[in-house]
C-alpha cells in the first residue's frame, strides 16, 4: 500500500483518483483496515501494474477472478 501511496503522489491523491475518503485511505496504509477487495484492481491500474492486488490481499484468490472474465471452454457464450 505504501508503495501505491508514493507512486500516486500521496495519501490525497490516492483517495481522490478512488473516490474514497483521505481516512479510509490511511486505514489502509497503517494496516488498521485491510484494503477492500473490490479496490485493489483500482489500485493496480492506478500504478499501472507496479502495484498488484496479489500484494494488496493476498488472502484473496485473484488467479480466479482474473480468469472469471474469459469464456470457459466448451462454453457458447
Amino acid at each position: 500500500m505504501q508503495r501505491a501511496v508514493v507512486l500516486l503522489g500521496g495519501q490525497l491523491a490516492l483517495a481522490k483518483a478512488l473516490k474514497v475518503t483521505p481516512p479510509a485511505v490511511h486505514q489502509w496504509l497503517t494496516g488498521a483496515r485491510p484494503v477492500p477487495a473490490e479496490r485493489c484492481p483500482s489500485i493496480e491500474r492506478l500504478t499501472s501494474g507496479a502495484v498488484l492486488c496479489e500484494q494488496l490481499r493476498p488472502d484473496v484468490e485473484w488467479g480466479c477472478l482474473r480468469n472469471s472474465s474469459k469464456p470457459q471452454e466448451g462454453s457458447h457464450a
